[in-house]
């Protein structure tokens, strides 16, 4: 299945959706991934805290595909902020996924109270002269946050990956985003657990599309310019995912999905200016 992909502000293309890896471990883990794989997913989106960039490195390599086709993506833990740690924690997730670069790395939190991610910033800026990354980019960042990193290197993030869900509509991150020339990526796409799947004005949106309603909140990303990263263990699910670019909503029914969203909607209350990850 083809996929569009989508220019980021540095030259570099990305797939227009991409595989979520959290809580995809072990043999299993391998064989969920090379299924995603022979189905498509070329972008594969992990992290140093999810304990699976070992059996996405080895999936990757018992495909067949060539490693150009590919594009990794993995997560800078908060524990490692400083500079060299920074350098440090890059060069040993290249090892232990077997490869000799990433085509997307990100810092996994803000974690302002430490106040340490520019200097993560910095070193993400001096891998990228090396070599060991392609694009640089950053997850759960607020706007003072990427002004802060962009003053002080004059490196504008390639991605922002941020929370966006149905009941977690985040125009206004998506809007700072775009102001900067940034792609906004959704981790937890679809939220958590099937709450938002069972929504009525997303049955209805099924139905009159010939579509899950899984497919219809994908869609409803795609068209708000936004890159999601579903996960799933499910063969069927993830080949479902994927289709979801030759029908259209209308902005209607993008704004009735949007209506969708709730005052409490984060998933565990997780506002990155407060969020200690992990800890």
């Amino acid at each position: 299945m083809k996929i569009p992909s989508l220019l980021l502000n540095d030259g570099h293309y990305i797939p227009a959706i991409g595989l979520g890896t959290y809580q995809i471990r072990g043999g299993q883990g391998i064989d969920q991934i090379l299924s995603a794989i022979q189905d498509g997913y070329r972008l594969l989106d992990t992290s140093t805290n999810y304990d699976s960039e070992g059996i996405v490195g080895e999936a990757i390599r018992r495909s067949g595909v060539p490693r150009a086709e590919f594009f990794v993506t993995t997560k800078l833990p908060g524990k490692y902020h400083h500079f060299n740690d920074t350098l440090d924690s890059i060069q040993e997730s290249l090892c232990r996924m077997g490869l000799t670069y990433f085509d997307l790395y990100l810092i996994h939190w803000p974690l302002p109270k430490r106040g340490l991610y520019p200097e993560a910033w910095k070193a993400m800026v001096e891998a990228q002269k090396l070599g060991l990354i392609r694009s640089i980019g950053v997850s759960n960042f607020e706007p003072q946050h990427l002004n802060r990193i962009i003053k002080e290197t004059g490196v504008v993030p390639a991605v922002n990956q941020i929370e966006v869900h149905p009941y977690w509509v985040q125009e206004r991150m998506l809007q700072a985003n775009q102001k900067l020339g940034i792609i906004t990526e959704a981790w937890s796409p679809l939220g958590r657990g099937s709450a938002a799947l069972n929504e009525q004005i997303i049955i209805d949106l099924a139905e009159k599309y010939q579509k899950s309603p899984a497919q219809i909140i994908l869609r409803w990303h795609n068209q708000r310019s936004i890159l999601p990263i579903p996960k799933s263990s499910s063969l069927i699910h993830q080949r479902q995912n994927l289709d979801i670019f030759d029908f259209k909503l209308t902005n209607d029914e993008l704004l009735k999905i949007n209506s969708l969203e709730k005052a409490d909607g984060r998933i565990d209350g997780q506002d990155p200016n407060e969020y200690e990850e992990f800890n």
